[in-house]
């Protein structure tokens, strides 16, 4: 039987949220979230949110990362990272349980 465990967050991905929350008038957290539709099947919803009383908190010094309880099967293992490049800078999910994914990268199979 295989352990299940919780996304993973990058330094580069904390780092990018307290940046954002440093020009903002109120800290506010990411949330990474998993929905039905896009050219995959499913698709990652990435913004700045509050937290839900159910939601799963991941931080660090005082930066946190939501994900709701109905994404969080869609998201074991996977990775957070945040991603500076020639075409632009975004947050990433690294997720193994991707069958195949589009060249958007917000969208994906399992």
């Amino acid at each position: 039987m295989q352990l299940s465990l919780p996304p993973k967050v990058t330094d580069r991905a904390f780092a990018q949220i307290a940046a954002i929350n440093s020009s903002a008038d109120e800290d506010k957290c990411l949330r990474v979230a998993v929905e039905g539709g896009g050219c995959s099947g499913f698709q990652y919803d990435i913004k700045l949110d509050d937290p839900a009383d159910e939601d799963l908190i991941l931080e660090r010094d005082g930066v946190k990362v939501l994900i709701d309880p109905v994404s969080l099967p869609f998201l074991t293992d996977s990775v957070i990272d945040y991603s500076r490049e020639l075409i632009g800078a975004r947050f990433v999910i690294e997720n193994p349980n991707a069958t195949s994914s589009c060249g958007c990268g917000t969208s994906f199979s399992m």
